[in-house]
């Protein structure tokens, strides 16, 4: 019998992988969204892009679990800035409606609180 748990594992792991591959299917758009002040924008979407995908599929096992969730909160921090700028500086992005960017800001909290409910492990 499978958990809400494990299921929920799954689904947030599996979309972490997808979203991290998506960085080299699409890293131009990744790229556009990093705020100026980082330096060297596509090889930190590349990294980023690892980083999602290789702690994504981790969270799929238990064993790694507690780590991958953790990474994941790191990520989740680190990315945040990326967030920001695109919410102070709609006009940059004007295919995205204004209203989701600030959405986006408490959506990274709630996928925090996600990750933070796999370090809780018995």
């Amino acid at each position: 019998m499978v958990t809400l748990e494990t299921l929920t594992r799954f689904v947030f792991g599996a979309a972490f992988v997808v979203a991290g591959l998506n960085h080299f299917r699409n890293p131009g758009f990744y790229v556009g969204i990093m705020p100026p002040y980082l330096p060297w924008p596509l090889a930190l979407v590349y990294l980023s892009g690892v980083a999602e995908a290789v702690l994504g599929a981790l969270l799929l096992f238990p064993t790694w679990t507690v780590l991958a969730a953790w990474g994941l909160i790191a990520l989740l921090i680190a990315v945040f800035p990326a967030n920001v700028h695109m919410a102070m500086h709609p006009d940059l992005y004007p295919s995205v409606p204004p209203t989701l960017l600030l959405i986006r800001l408490p959506v990274q909290g709630l996928l925090i609180a996600w990750a933070y409910w796999y370090t809780r492990r018995p």
